[in-house]
């Protein structure tokens, strides 16, 4: 797939996060007093100095973002309904991503230390734009890389799979093989089935433009919500083939990644233009 095409497919699947924010004074700030939005009036337990600022909007994400403000610093709230053991997975690998030197958005503890209350996740705001060059898919792919190498070892996100998983398991968090057509289930595990063997780590798994945040001097990712243990080869289908995959390589990954999101976008009513367009582009065995 060619770079714009990529850039364009991955962008369907862009969450909550966008490529700009709101400054510390910008938009309106509610106080939380008047905020009569269901969930987020978990947002005083990081304190008194803490106030929304306004949602972040676009994409078709299952949590809602916004920006805040905590202690006179802008932060990210994220609103959603993952499972405590789904969040302290998220939040104990972002730790531990910036503690190894890589920028990532920290979760910001409550006042009695939690990374989490309530479904709600508040973290640093991370400054940048998104890449453009190739060159800039470059450093992406490094900075991919880095977070493999971090994360061998590391156990599975609860109640996920990895794709080498599907070939035996029938469901894990939003994928359901039993809601696919048969022949698309066999198309995807020939694809993932070229996998197997691979040692798996964490991957980000969804590398779209609007989940990455770059300045001169680093590369941040963002939107680690699809973020899971897998084959690592999944992260580096970018733009340009700026991981510099080979041939036999590259196409396995991209098959493979092609297969992933098809299944995870399904809609039982084969109506999901992107998971159609996706499943396309697998090869019939």
């Amino acid at each position: 797939m060619g770079g714009h095409a990529h850039a364009e497919a991955l962008g369907r699947r862009a969450r909550l996060w966008r490529s700009t924010l709101p400054g510390p004074r910008g938009g309106l700030t509610h106080d939380l007093h008047e905020d009569v939005a269901v969930g987020w009036e978990a947002l005083d337990q990081w304190g008194d100095d803490v106030a929304r600022i306004e949602p972040l909007t676009g994409g078709v994400g299952v949590n809602e973002v916004c920006s805040v403000r905590v202690n006179g610093q802008l932060a990210v709230g994220r609103l959603g309904n993952r499972s405590d053991a789904d969040l302290s997975w998220e939040t104990e690998l972002l730790r531990h991503l910036d503690r190894e030197g890589m920028t990532v958005p920290v979760p910001i503890p409550t006042t009695d230390g939690r990374h989490f209350a309530d479904g709600l996740v508040v973290m640093t705001y991370v400054e940048g734009g998104p890449p453009e060059t190739e060159a800039d898919w470059r450093r992406v792919a490094d900075t991919f890389r880095q977070l493999h190498r971090l994360t061998h070892g590391w156990p599975q996100r609860p109640g996920w799979r990895s794709s080498t998983d599907l070939l035996h398991a029938e469901t894990g968090t939003r994928i359901d093989l039993g809601a696919m057509p048969p022949d698309a289930v066999v198309r995807c595990r020939a694809a993932w089935a070229r996998l197997a063997g691979r040692e798996r780590c964490v991957v980000h798994g969804d590398s779209n433009p609007g989940n990455i945040r770059m300045t001169a001097d680093r590369v941040a990712l963002l939107d680690w919500d699809e973020s899971h243990v897998d084959v690592p080869d999944l992260d580096l289908v970018l733009p340009h083939n700026a991981a510099g995959l080979d041939d036999e390589t590259h196409d396995v990954a991209a098959q493979a990644s092609a297969a992933w999101e098809a299944a995870v976008c399904w809609d039982p009513s084969g109506i999901d233009e992107f998971a159609v367009k996706r499943l396309a582009e697998v090869r019939a065995v």
